[in-house]
């Protein structure tokens, strides 16, 4: 399969990227911009914002994955209007599109009224991201006729940890009695967005990937 990998340089994008390339797949690395001091295993690499994607540039792929990241308000569009903008590229095509969402979207309520960012302890340099990041699931629910899934990490989402090949996939409740405990490693979210990719499953889904209890 061709992969297009969007964050190619983000800790996500190169666990997935190096997660495709064991498994045979070819990469295509989109980033906004390069940096060279990172190697990454990608057959090709094109350098451009979210925004300025064509239809030419994405027509070739089987799946894509976003994993771009961004942290201040100047940037939050890529979550929003950069998911507007792909949709449309994507519509009438049969390209999976996984997204890299954030536990703070989880709802911690059977009434799927409150999140886990409405907790009162919750960071509150981490509110702006999360808020964006409901914009971007709630964006993606509207789109009924694209092969989309929203894959949210666990809340302890560790760029350190090992490959185990292992993991669990949750929905959209969050039921951890401790953070700490709701984890998984970079390297095992790669493995499960992989197995999505490859199996064709959970389309039009938000799920989670936690570490397989």
């Amino acid at each position: 399969m061709k992969i297009a990998v969007i964050g190619a340089f983000g800790k996500t994008g190169r666990a997935v990227i190096n997660e495709a390339q064991s498994r045979g797949h070819q990469i295509l690395a989109i980033a906004h911009k390069d940096h060279a001091e990172i190697e990454l295993k990608a057959d090709k690499l094109l350098i451009k914002d979210i925004m300025d994607l064509t239809t030419d540039d994405l027509k070739e792929v089987d799946a894509i994955v976003d994993a771009i990241s961004a942290w201040t308000p100047e940037t939050f569009y890529v979550h929003t209007d950069g998911i507007s903008h792909i949709m449309n590229i994507l519509k009438g095509t049969n390209i999976r599109y996984l997204k890299v969402g954030g536990a703070g979207t989880l709802f911690i309520n059977s009434e799927h009224t409150k999140m886990l960012k409405d907790r009162t302890n919750y960071p509150d340099d981490w509110m702006p991201l999360a808020d964006a990041l409901v914009e971007s699931l709630s964006r993606l629910r509207s789109y009924s006729n694209i092969r989309w899934t929203y894959m949210t990490p666990a809340f302890n989402y560790d760029p350190k940890g090992t490959r185990t090949g292992k993991y669990q996939i949750d929905g959209e409740e969050y039921h951890a009695q401790d953070d700490s405990k709701h984890y998984i490693s970079y390297a095992d979210y790669a493995v499960g967005m992989l197995d999505i990719i490859e199996k064709g499953t959970y389309e039009r889904q938000r799920i989670t990937l936690v570490n397989e209890k």
